[in-house]
């Protein structure tokens, strides 16, 4: 791999398909030739917050993540070396022990609510995308998803949304689609638009 990786970014709000669009391009391509970076095993070690405090994390607002060891993996993967991504341990609410050993590849995907929130990262990136979903369906995909995958009640999901998940979009996640170059609507059922994703992709490989 002589040149120099492909940056993508791909950002939206919780439940607007992001990882669905980030999966369906990856598929377009073999193994070899995409890595995905979850902006999610980036969060903040807490390590040193007793564990009453760490409960209290909002994980929607950009200060809950280490853009610092971000910024230095991707620039790191950049240079073709390899990197150690973190891993975080939603039970004890701070960064595990445990590590996954990535490789460079010739496109890197950066995926996450905020990815498009620091101007350092924007920096990085080739390609910026905003999944844009409406409101409604996030709220019913992230009930979904945290009472079936995390054993949530749907009062407490609600509330969190109501609380934390709405305000911080609204503040933080919305305004970053002004940094986008694509806005694909609907996330992963739009597949017009993850084909001209995957077009782009493949015409700059082949330069």
């Amino acid at each position: 791999m002589s040149n120099k990786p492909v940056v993508i970014g791909v950002a939206g709000g919780s439940g607007s398909g992001k990882t669905s669009v980030t999966r369906s391009i990856s598929q377009r391509f073999t193994d070899k030739t995409i890595l995905v970076i979850e902006q999610d095993y980036y969060y903040k070690d807490q390590s040193h917050l007793p564990y009453e405090e760490r409960l209290s994390t909002n994980y929607d607002h950009p200060l809950a993540f280490d853009n610092d060891l971000l910024i230095e993996h991707v620039n790191t993967l950049l240079e073709q070396k390899p990197v150690n991504k973190p891993v975080y341990d939603y039970t004890r609410h701070t960064r595990s022990e445990e590590v996954i050993r990535v490789e460079p590849k010739d496109v890197i995907i950066l995926e996450g609510i905020l990815i498009l929130e620091d101007q350092r990262l924007l920096d990085l990136m080739d390609i910026k995308v905003f999944v844009d979903t409406d409101a409604d369906v996030r709220i019913i995909r992230r009930l979904l998803r945290d009472i079936k995958e995390r054993g949530r009640t749907i009062d407490s999901v609600i509330d969190q949304y109501i609380n934390v998940v709405r305000p911080m979009h609204l503040q933080f996640v919305e305004p970053t689609k002004r940094y986008a170059d694509i806005i694909i609507p609907e996330g992963g059922q739009n597949h017009v638009a993850i084909d001209l994703m995957a077009t782009k992709i493949q015409t700059i490989l082949n330069r």
